[in-house]
C-alpha cells in the first residue's frame, strides 16, 4: 500500500486554551510532569519538584518504584480484567485478606473500588442495606449526619454527605437531601474562649468532647433517632480542614452516642488512612473501630486507581443471614491491576517498616514546622499526626481573621512553591473558616522520607511562605501609595 503523502498534523502542547483536556481549571497552563524519582517529580522543563505533598496525600511511596511497576506489569500480562459478576482474582482476594487481618478482627469483608468518591458512596448503601437485611428491619432508616467543613468526594451522593459549602454550592439542587450536618471538631476555632482579667481562658477538651456530643445527640432527636443510618466522619480532616485531628476521647463520644441509637458509625479515611498518620489505620489511634470504613490513597500510592471499603462483623453478618447479596456494583472494582500494584505498596510498607519510620519522623517534621513558622504573623496553627500536617494561614494572628476567600492565598503559595527557588509541591485547601473563607496547606511527604528530606521540605515551606508574605505586604503597601 502506497504511503500517504499527507502529513499528520502535530500534537498541541497539553497546556491552556489548546489543550483538549477538560481541565480543572480551563484558563490555566498546566506543567506537564515528564517522569518522578522518588519523592521528585521532574516536569517537562526539567524543573524537579520536591513534591512533599504527595499530590492530594497519595504518593506515600514516593515515584516510581520499579517494584510496583512490575507487579502491575506482571498482573497485566496474566490478567488484566476480571468481570467479578462471574469471576474473582487470586490478587484481589490477597490484597482484601491483608486488609481484613489489618484491623485486630474488626473487619470481615473489603470491597475493592477506584476512587474514593466511589467508596463514600458504596459505604452509605451499605449502611442502609444492612438495616433493611437485618434480622428485625429497620426500614426507617434512611438519614445520614456528617459534620461541616468536611469533604467526602465529588459524586453527587458522595457530595450530599460532605459539608463543604464551595464544593456543593452550584449542585445542592441536584444532591440529596437525607443528609444533615453538625459542627467539626476543631479546636483551632471551635473551642469556646473566655477572657478572664487579662488572660484567655480556652474550653478544656472534656468540656468541648459533651458539647459536641450533646449537639450529635440533639441532631438525632431532631431527626427521629430511628432514621438514622450513621455518622459519617474523617478521623482527622484532611482537604476541607488541612490535617486537623480531633481531641481526645471525642470518637469514643460520638460512638457511644450512635451506639445509644443504634446507628453505624463510618469513617472516612480515604486521605488520612493507610498509613498516613503513623498506624496502617487512623481509627487505630483512637480506641473505636467503626462499622463501615473508606479507604483510598495510600492504598496503591498513586501507583494505580483504587480504593476501597471495609465492612464490619455485624454489617457483613446481617446481609449473610439475609438476602446475601450486596446490590452494587461496578465494572472496574476489583480490577486485578490495581490490585496487584495496592497489594505490592502494602507489602513494600511492611517490610521496610515504613509505618515506624512515620512515626520516628513525625516529630521531626512538627517540631521543624512550630520552630520556624510557628511565630510567622500569618501562620495561625499548625496541626496534624504522623506525615500529615496542616498549616492554617491568616490575616492576623491574635484574631485568626482569615484572608478572604478572592484572594485565592494557598492556591496562590501553591503554584509560587512550584517555581523557582522554592521547586517544593504543597497542596493547597480553602473555606477552611466556614466552608468558604479560610485557607491552608498540606504537608504529606512519602513514608520512606528520609531525616535530611524532612530538614529540605521545611526549609524549602518556609522560604515559601516568608517570601509570599513579604511580597504580598509589599504590594499591598504600594496600592495604598
Amino acid at each position: 500500500m502506497q504511503e500517504s503523502s499527507v502529513e499528520t498534523p502535530a500534537a498541541p502542547p497539553l497546556t491552556g486554551s489548546k489543550s483538549a483536556v477538560l481541565h480543572r481549571q480551563l484558563r490555566s497552563d498546566f506543567p506537564s510532569i515528564h517522569h518522578g524519582e522518588g519523592s521528585y517529580l521532574v516536569l517537562g522543563d526539567g524543573r524537579r519538584i520536591l513534591d512533599a505533598s504527595g499530590g492530594a496525600a497519595v504518593a506515600c511511596l514516593g515515584h516510581s518504584d520499579r517494584r510496583v511497576v512490575d507487579a502491575a506489569m506482571a498482573q497485566m500480562l496474566a490478567a488484566p480484567y476480571c468481570a467479578t459478576i462471574f469471576y474473582t482474582s487470586e490478587v484481589c482476594e490477597k490484597l482484601c485478606r491483608y486488609l481484613v487481618d489489618s484491623t485486630d478482627g474488626h473487619m470481615a469483608r473489603a470491597y475493592i473500588v477506584s476512587s474514593g468518591s466511589e467508596a463514600i458512596e458504596a459505604a452509605v448503601k451499605l449502611a442502609r442495606q444492612y438495616f433493611l437485611e437485618k434480622d428485625q428491619p429497620e426500614p426507617r432508616r434512611t438519614r445520614f449526619i456528617a459534620r461541616n467543613q468536611s469533604y467526602h468526594g465529588i459524586t453527587l451522593g458522595a457530595l450530599a454527605v460532605g459539608g463543604h459549602k464551595l464544593r456543593r454550592q452550584l449542585f445542592e439542587p441536584m444532591m440529596p437531601t437525607n443528609v444533615s450536618h453538625v459542627s467539626p471538631c476543631f479546636a483551632y476555632r471551635g473551642k469556646q474562649r473566655r477572657e478572664s482579667g487579662d488572660t484567655v481562658v480556652v474550653e478544656s477538651d472534656e468540656a468541648y468532647v459533651a458539647r459536641l456530643a450533646a449537639e450529635l445527640d440533639a441532631e438525632f432527636q431532631r431527626l427521629g433517632p430511628d432514621t438514622v443510618c450513621a455518622f459519617v466522619a474523617e478521623p482527622i480532616v484532611g482537604a476541607a480542614l488541612g490535617a486537623a485531628p480531633s481531641v481526645p476521647g471525642y470518637f469514643k463520644a460520638v460512638q457511644a452516642v450512635c451506639k445509644k441509637y443504634g446507628a453505624l458509625l463510618i469513617f472516612d479515611e480515604v486521605m488520612c488512612g493507610m498509613g498516613r498518620t503513623g498506624t496502617l489505620h487512623a481509627w487505630q489511634q483512637e480506641g473505636v473501630a467503626p462499622d463501615i470504613q473508606t479507604i483510598g490513597k495510600c492504598l496503591g500510592g498513586g501507583y494505580q486507581p483504587i480504593a476501597g471499603v471495609l465492612a464490619s462483623h455485624g454489617v457483613i453478618d446481617a446481609i449473610s443471614r439475609g438476602t446475601g447479596a450486596f446490590v452494587h456494583g461496578h465494572t472496574y472494582q476489583g480490577h486485578p491491576v490495581a490490585c496487584a500494584a495496592a497489594l505490592a505498596v502494602q507489602q513494600i510498607v511492611a517490610e521496610e517498616h515504613l509505618l515506624a519510620n512515620v512515626r520516628s519522623l513525625a516529630p521531626v517534621l512538627s517540631s521543624l514546622l512550630v520552630q520556624k513558622l510557628g511565630a510567622h504573623p500569618n501562620v495561625g496553627d499548625i496541626r496534624g499526626r504522623g506525615f500529615f500536617w496542616g498549616i492554617e494561614l491568616v490575616q492576623h494572628k491574635a484574631s485568626a481573621q482569615p484572608f478572604p476567600a478572592a484572594e485565592h492565598v494557598s492556591m496562590e503559595i501553591a503554584e509560587l512553591g512550584i517555581t523557582q527557588p522554592y521547586s517544593v509541591a504543597v497542596y493547597p485547601g480553602s473555606g477552611t473558616v466556614n466552608g468558604t473563607a479560610g485557607d491552608h496547606i498540606i504537608l504529606s511527604p512519602p513514608y520512606n522520607t528520609t531525616r535530611d528530606e524532612i530538614h529540605i521540605i521545611v526549609d524549602r515551606v518556609t522560604r515559601l511562605i516568608n517570601d509570599y508574605f513579604s511580597d504580598k505586604k509589599d504590594s499591598l503597601m504600594v496600592a495604598r501609595l
